[in-house]
């Protein structure tokens, strides 16, 4: 078998001597533990797409649906815990960062091949101790994902359990961080400046930065509220002398800039794909490398935004308000890179890069209604409405999902050495995207209406966009199905895939389909930008 027709995921990046799973679970490779990462993420993903349709069909028609109201609280909690803490924070830089950094910064594993593996490790801990919460105790956690006190702290359902398992998660995403900043700053090529770093690798730098400072916040306050519910600490309890707004603070001064380690390295995975498929180098390099550290440097600033109808002085609200309007301005300067570079560009639209096309439009969408959100004056009229839902999805499914699928189809028949079919990928795309702007623009217009998110039951004059919410549910996630069973039927079944198909120019494509163990069979020297198509050897 030729080394295009081989598949990545039998043999091959076994370091372990072992075989079968135990090949996998115990393997140090980048590679390995990146797929074992992509397929837990893509896995937890489902699941939540399927709590989330089962949600929507309950809020089809006023009233009783398919479920009683203790059940809804229960299902919505689970949803955004899985989605957020199972699938979104770890997705990209688990699964793409551990498959793609280290190659395309020239090296031939991350810094602490083991730290690495105890991350992913850590984990599936997490995530078994938090499915585990789900079928023990008093039941699943019915506190929303945000854990807010003092209801957490007085609910009869498992929520102890739940919180020791994102604790748990929180220790894996910080081991990946301090992973990947180490390999960035110690292990790149020679010639591998900093202004020759592909920007997605900048996006996960960024990232790693945030994941360092910010999540010890988050296992922190966990921690606390375990404390509260075993020990009776009264630290958040009025009634003891505790104040319940202390943890809306320590929450949100992680949950803000979490909301950057879901969106910087989607915005990498569409700025490595847009030259590519336009044939033209960046637009801006230097600015979006800049931009990626801002967001995260500034987005770690805006947490009040998330508070004001809490209660704080108006000059806190003014200046919450200030830095979030300033944390727009980087994410802007992307956007215009973006649509500069597709700019009389040779521009394909093939699946990858429809992709990174509906990631632009979405997000800033979705970017455009946080602005709503960040000034306090409109904040008021539609905090803790179906508009905050809407927004976020826009930023976070249809931006990272989209980027997320986008990489899917852009990178793993690089891995696997087969590609998928492109027409039914095309149509899985247009139904995503059609059935995502029905289920969620419809929602942002039910939270400019007034009706308020996470009630299980509602008045008869949102009915009508309910169904129309609901019913864009079913096209999107029929899209999404078409969508993967093509994608995987392709990179098993598939024709081969050859080793730089879409013509990059990032080190991943000058190595062969899949790479071998080592990634290069010697150190490569880099003497040119990861996107100089030309001296690169790229018509």
């Amino acid at each position: 078998m030729s080394m295009v027709e081989r598949p990545a995921t039998s043999s091959f990046w076994n370091d372990t001597g072992k075989t079968g799973i135990a090949a996998w679970i115990f393997s140090t490779d980048h590679k390995r533990i990146g797929l074992l990462y992509f397929y837990s993420v893509l896995g937890f993903f489902l699941v939540g797409v399927l709590l989330g349709l089962l949600l929507r069909i309950e809020l089809m028609a006023p009233g009783r649906t398919i479920m009683g109201p203790q059940t809804y609280n229960a299902l919505f909690t689970v949803h955004g815990v899985v989605m957020i803490f199972l699938f979104i924070i770890p997705g990209f830089p688990g699964a793409f960062g551990n498959l793609l950094m280290p190659i395309q910064i020239g090296a031939r594993d991350v810094a602490f091949p083991r730290l690495n593996l105890l991350s992913w490790w850590l984990y599936m801990i997490g995530a078994a101790t938090i499915l585990t919460a789900l079928f023990t105790g008093g039941g699943p956690p019915d506190t929303g994902w945000t854990f807010y006190v003092p209801f957490s702290a007085r609910t009869g359902t498992n929520v102890s359990l739940a919180v020791l398992g994102v604790f748990i998660v929180g220790f894996s995403s910080i081991l990946t961080g301090v992973n990947f900043v180490t390999t960035i700053h110690r292990l790149r090529a020679e010639g591998m400046t900093w202004g020759r770093l592909p920007l997605f690798v900048w996006s996960l730098y960024a990232t790693a930065w945030v994941q360092i400072l910010a999540t010890p916040i988050l296992g922190i306050t966990l921690v606390l509220i375990i404390a509260e519910r075993l020990l009776g600490t009264g630290l958040f309890d009025p009634g003891r002398g505790g104040d319940p707004l202390m943890y809306q603070h320590l929450f949100w001064i992680y949950s803000h800039p979490a909301v950057y380690i879901m969106i910087l390295p989607a915005m990498g995975v569409v700025t490595e794909i847009i030259p590519v498929f336009s044939r033209k180098p960046i637009f801006g390099y230097k600015m979006i490398a800049f931009s990626s550290l801002a967001i995260a440097a500034a987005g770690s600033l805006v947490w009040g935004h998330h508070m004001y109808t809490s209660g704080m002085s108006d000059n806190a609200v003014l200046v919450f308000s200030f830095l979030t309007f300033i944390v727009a301005i980087p994410s802007a300067i992307k956007v215009f890179n973006w649509v500069s570079t597709l700019y009389k560009g040779s521009i394909s639209l093939e699946a990858p890069m429809l992709f990174a096309l509906s990631f632009i439009l979405l997000f800033s969408i979705g970017g455009l209604a946080g602005l709503i959100l960040g000034a306090a004056a409109t904040d008021i009229h539609v905090h803790d409405t179906h508009f905050v839902v809407g927004h976020f999805h826009y930023v976070i499914f249809g931006g990272s999902g989209f980027a997320f699928l986008g990489a899917m189809h852009y990178w793993l028949p690089k891995f696997y050495g087969r590609r998928y079919a492109e027409k039914p990928a095309v149509v899985g795309w247009a139904m995503m995207f059609v059935g995502f702007n029905i289920l969620y623009f419809s929602m942002m217009v039910l939270g400019m209406k007034g009706m308020p998110r996470r009630y299980y039951d509602y008045l008869p004059e949102f009915a009508p966009l309910n169904l129309a919410s609901t019913i864009g549910s079913w096209i999107l996630a029929a899209g999404l199905v078409l969508l993967l069973v093509n994608l995987f039927r392709g990179l098993f079944r598939g024709e081969p895939f050859g080793n730089n198909p879409w013509g990059g120019a990032t080190l991943e494509w000058a190595i062969p389909t899949p790479p071998s163990t080592e990634n290069f069979e010697q150190d490569p020297v880099v003497t040119h930008g990861p996107y100089d198509f030309k001296r690169a050897g790229m018509p």
